[in-house]
């Protein structure tokens, strides 16, 4: 974003608060505008902004809104936006931004999930039953209580946030690094008063987005508003401080849950209560229910559950808000459900692995409707496992344990199966009651006259490999080389209406859009082509940007000689065939459809630093149709190594006041090449009976499975120590030489 350069460019900066709680009293900008900060053009306040705000809706009960200002007259977390300064360059504009005076009546701050509590801070409340649970308790056999919590994390894309927006009097450009740009659009117009057709949102290529680039913040809104008012573009770049202290977060979750089980280790019902520290705004647009919601709902996984209860809840507090993150609320569901089974398999006297066959949903029973409500359209758990333990040699992997405890060492064994809704439309986000999602995607492709192909899409690439993937398709379906392909970015003005790049939609939404609008374009260019030759149509074959008569590849036209005879032909089209060679589809994804994996992590725990190292790292993934291996196994091991840095490393600290403490990358650990492991990973694939082609997601399945497999290998390393995993992240200090008391918990 930062290399976007517009004449008369001016550079916005942000005054943030410094408290968690607070009232403005009073901004004093005089000191900004001193002659030696010459450039700065305007300093705008809560006043100058009027009611701008970002207002996410949620149909249905147990939902209390809320409204995210632009700029906040009570900033309601340390960081959050309460003025703006936009100058000539971005040093005037850091530099005015020191001198700006605000004056504050400090507020008490609420910064813990007690607190909010005793606030009765509900900013969400949902519940749901299946079978009487109340008795499958009072007949069990073996029930199994705890609470499992994660800390906040951030995304921390590689690429921060960043907005320019220009007027021209008419109309108000915006290039963002936006996963979502329609949805940008629609916000951008709300809080602008403006007509949609009257903003035009831009998304150049996404370094990394990860979920937080789906959402709208209020700085996009400022920006938009600055550059509207001052008649001038302007440009607001997030410094790494910025993006973590003031950006979406993720996680923060407490889960009190009950396991019922028979003597022989099969799960009779669970019970849950689900708990997140949403923080003070729901995100725009998908409301801060996501952590909460989401795990409460996948929670029983690929497990036969006969009954389940839970309560899903979000608090408000003094912290930025919460909102998605690869796997959001999934990651939490596979953690508890992974470690209940390892708890349970303890308690019952059985290894982990034999604990998960007797629970795991067998592939007969799919299509199968979960204890939550969820349609599993497909899988084959007891396949995918027994696959990943042969390619572990999970035998191999005890006996090399029980060598090395022997010895001392601390080594662990961890597994983990989870399953993941993917490629959601618009009837789920309707489910949900997310009114501001639209859930449709589309895509059009259009055969230029010169032979070479465009193709357009409501969903744009955040480094997964779509405009790679996009163009296989085309080039494979309509014959011509990849380099006359071109993907063009997502552009609202010439791109048709979609929703955007997450909820792992990408491979499913290029299969029911890119791939139909080529399937629509081949029978039109092979019927041109027959026209042209003298031929039947079904006689043409289609290979290398020439069409050619089966059997006779010197009788050929080039694809170039195709679309000009389809744009202006030179003795008329053929009966029933209109000019032009262009396809748009729009697709509402009929799903979710249910991916899955199994993972399986050796670990080593050093007892003096309590570092842990991953020697082995096995995954087993079945995603469908594997379309192009090297990126579904790309995914596999970006998302894996973001599950070990949420497992091990990342945690967003704030202190008892609601001060962020992990301002710098020295202070948020991210994982490096060192932390991650060679990874050893098979496929399985079930194809999806409701999706196109059979493809299902799999874009945040490594981030899901990781923290659970190694959370598991962790518990497994340090039980001779009787240290419990209940928390994440596992941090070193947790585990070094703990002191021999009967249990402790990490």
């Amino acid at each position: 974003m930062d290399d976007i350069v517009l004449p008369r460019m001016l550079h916005a900066a942000f005054v943030r608060s410094p408290h968690a709680h607070a009232v403005v009293r009073r901004i004093d900008a005089a000191r900004a505008g001193e002659r030696e900060l010459d450039g700065v053009v305007a300093v705008l306040g809560p006043d100058d902004l009027g009611a701008a705000a970002l207002s996410p809706r949620l149909s249905g009960g147990g939902f209390t809104s809320t409204a995210w200002p632009a700029l906040a007259r009570e900033p309601r977390f340390c960081g959050e936006a309460v003025a703006v300064v936009a100058a000539t360059s971005a040093y005037a504009a850091a530099d005015a931004v020191e001198r700006v005076e605000v004056d504050y009546d400090v507020k008490p701050a609420c910064v813990t999930l007690e607190q909010a509590w005793r606030d009765d801070a509900v900013l969400f409340r949902r519940t749901h039953r299946r079978g009487d649970v109340e008795a499958a308790f009072a007949g069990a056999a073996v029930v199994l209580s705890e609470a499992f919590t994660h800390g906040r994390l951030t995304a921390s894309p590689l690429e921060p946030r960043g907005t320019v927006a220009a007027w021209d009097g008419e109309t108000l450009t915006v290039w963002a690094s936006s996963q979502t740009p329609r949805i940008m659009r629609t916000a951008l117009a709300t809080s602008l008063r403006l007509d949609e057709s009257r903003v035009r949102v831009i998304a150049p290529d996404v370094g990394g987005g990860f979920g937080l680039k789906m959402h709208v913040f209020p700085e996009d809104v400022a920006v938009a508003t600055l550059a509207r008012r001052l008649g001038r573009p302007v440009k607001w770049i997030e410094t790494r401080r910025e993006n973590l202290m003031a950006a979406s977060q993720a996680r923060e979750q407490r889960v009190e849950v009950d396991l019922a089980a028979d003597t022989s280790g099969r799960v009779q019902a669970l019970r849950a209560r689900v708990v997140s520290d949403a923080g003070a705004y729901h995100i725009y647009p998908i409301t801060g229910i996501l952590e909460a919601l989401g795990t409460a709902n996948i929670l029983p996984g690929p497990y036969l559950t006969p009954t389940y209860a839970f309560e899903a809840i979000a608090l408000a507090t003094h912290k930025p808000p919460l909102g998605a993150y690869r796997g959001v609320g999934m990651t939490m569901g596979a953690f508890v459900m992974e470690r209940l089974l390892d708890l349970l398999a303890a308690r019952v006297g059985l290894d982990p692995a034999e604990i998960r066959r007797r629970n795991l949903i067998p592939r007969e029973a799919y299509p199968h409707v979960s204890p939550s409500g969820m349609r599993y359209d497909s899988g084959d758990f007891p396949k995918a496992l027994e696959q990943a333990l042969a390619a572990a040699d999970y035998d191999g992997l005890r006996r090399g344990q029980a060598a090395a405890r022997a010895r001392g060492r601390l080594v662990g064994i961890g597994l983990a199966c989870y399953t993941e809704y993917t490629g959601m439309g618009s009837d789920v986000f309707r489910g949900r009651g997310m009114d501001d999602v639209p859930g449709i995607e589309a895509a059009s492709v259009r055969v230029d006259p010169d032979g070479s192909v465009r193709c357009t899409t409501s969903f744009p690439s955040q480094g997964q490999g779509h405009a790679t993937t996009i163009a296989q398709v085309i080039a494979d379906r309509l014959g011509v080389p990849l380099d006359r392909v071109r993907v063009e970015p997502t552009d609202t003005r010439s791109a048709p209406l979609g929703s955007g790049t997450f909820g792992s939609r990408g491979a499913v939404s290029i299969g029911g859009t890119v791939v139909a609008a080529t399937e629509r374009l081949r029978p039109k260019i092979q019927t041109l082509a027959a026209h042209l030759l003298e031929a039947s149509a079904a006689d043409v074959v289609l290979d290398d940007g020439h069409a050619h008569v089966r059997g006779f590849p010197q009788r050929a036209v080039t694809l170039t000689d195709i679309a000009r005879a389809a744009y202006a032909p030179p003795a008329g089209l053929p009966p029933g065939i209109e000019p032009g060679l262009e396809a748009t589809v729009s697709f509402d994804p009929p799903g979710p459809t249910f991916s899955g994996a199994v993972h399986v992590a050796l670990v080593e725990v050093d007892p003096d630093t309590g570092r842990v190292t991953i020697p082995r790292y096995v995954v087993v993934e079945d995603c469908g149709p594997v379309v192009n291996p090297t990126i579904v196994e790309g995914q596999i091991h970006g998302a894996v190594v973001q599950g070990i840095g949420e497992a091990l490393l990342e945690r967003i600290v704030h202190d008892a006041a609601g001060q962020p403490v992990t301002g710098t990358l020295m202070d948020y650990a991210l994982p490096t090449a060192g932390d991650a492991p060679s990874f050893e990973i098979g496929h399985l694939e079930t194809p999806s009976p409701v999706m196109p082609g059979g493809i299902k997601g799999m874009g945040e399945g490594g981030t899901i499975g990781a923290p659970a497999a190694i959370a598991n290998a962790v518990a497994d390393a340090v039980a001779p120590l009787g240290v419990a995993i209940t928390a994440l992240p596992i941090v070193a200090e947790r585990l070094a030489r703990p002191p021999h008391h009967p249990q402790r918990k990490a």
